[in-house]
């Protein structure tokens, strides 16, 4: 079990934005100390970690609680073989929503570039 400083440094994600994810459910920790301190499994970091992954994308609250449901359920044993085609239709779009963002970002870098490079010139 890992600190929410521990999580914090390993991920990369203010404490602020830890205890937010909490708050509203995106990624709540898998258990608390007796003091109440946040206690994080390697698991939740891996999710965490994924969470961070979907931020530059622009990918909202609710995209990224329905995504970490949809590698729940892609990724469980025991889940109803019949809602697998529904979460890798969803996974599908995701993946195009992301390539789609990602490009959108590259663009957004050749510009920034292109600035830099007029900027030296002057």
């Amino acid at each position: 079990m890992h600190h929410i400083g521990a999580v914090a440094e390993r991920t990369g994600l203010s404490l602020r934005t830890l205890r937010h994810y909490d708050e509203v459910g995106l990624l709540r920790p898998s258990a608390r100390s007796e003091g109440g301190f946040r206690l994080y499994t390697d698991a939740d970091v891996e999710r965490l970690l994924l969470i961070r992954r979907m931020k530059p994308l622009g990918f909202s609250l609710e995209e990224m609680s329905d995504l970490l449901r949809v590698a729940d359920t892609l990724g469980a044993e025991a889940v109803d073989p019949d809602e697998r085609p529904a979460a890798r239709d969803r996974l599908a779009g995701y993946v195009t929503a992301a390539e789609e963002r990602r490009a959108d970002l590259a663009r957004k870098l050749e510009m920034a570039d292109e600035l830099i490079a007029l900027l030296h010139r002057l």
